[in-house]
């Protein structure tokens, strides 16, 4: 699924809906949010959380012309699974700005040391930050945008229930989580 401009709010139909809007999406996020250890998470996005994304930078940015929209649309509808994978922004959290500039040095190229796996099938590793670079030979960026491509039997095994494991295999930050049943549910409702 991609965003279209009708499937959007007019900046003032945003401002009189933007609270329960908000509230609905807060609440579906928990529900897409994956602790891995307690400094990185995995933030798995669909339609919901980018047409979000989509009304707020419209409201920030007081957008309101048929080609600004467009170029936001644009900009987040890559962000949107496609059927056969998840995509996700992941992020190193640290709260402390010293102690987060020493650990994105010690974890350059973690983006590409993420996982997912499906019950019993190969970890999948990501694709990642399909839209800029950003990481260097010193150090990693705390965000990162990931895409996680599944095979159909992967899919076919998440819509019957199967389990998901979700974690890092990076030689200074290891961690593996299976992901709650609301979680793994919302999963199953990007595949086809």
């Amino acid at each position: 699924m991609t965003l279209t401009r009708q499937d959007l709010m007019s900046l003032e139909q945003y401002a009189e809906q933007r609270a329960a809007f908000r509230a609905r999406v807060i609440e579906h996020k928990k529900q897409r949010r994956v602790a891995l250890g307690p400094h990185a998470a995995l933030y798995f996005e669909d339609a919901l959380t980018m047409q979000y994304q989509v009304q707020e930078m419209l409201r920030i940015e007081r957008i309101f012309e048929a080609a600004g929209i467009q170029e936001e649309l644009d900009v987040y509808n890559p962000l949107i699974p496609d059927g056969q994978n998840w995509k996700a922004t992941f992020m190193v959290e640290y709260p402390d700005e010293t102690e987060r500039r020493a650990a994105l040095a010690q974890l350059v190229g973690i983006e590409e040391r993420v996982y997912v796996q499906v019950a019993d099938f190969d970890r999948v590793y990501p694709i990642c930050n399909e839209d800029l670079d950003r990481s260097s030979a010193e150090k990693t960026a705390s965000v990162h945008f990931m895409r996680f491509e599944l095979s159909p039997a992967m899919c076919a095994a998440v819509k019957e229930g199967a389990a998901i494991r979700a974690g890092v295999d990076h030689a200074n930050y290891r961690v593996e989580v299976g992901l709650q049943p609301s979680v793994r549910d919302s999963l199953a409702a990007d595949l086809d």
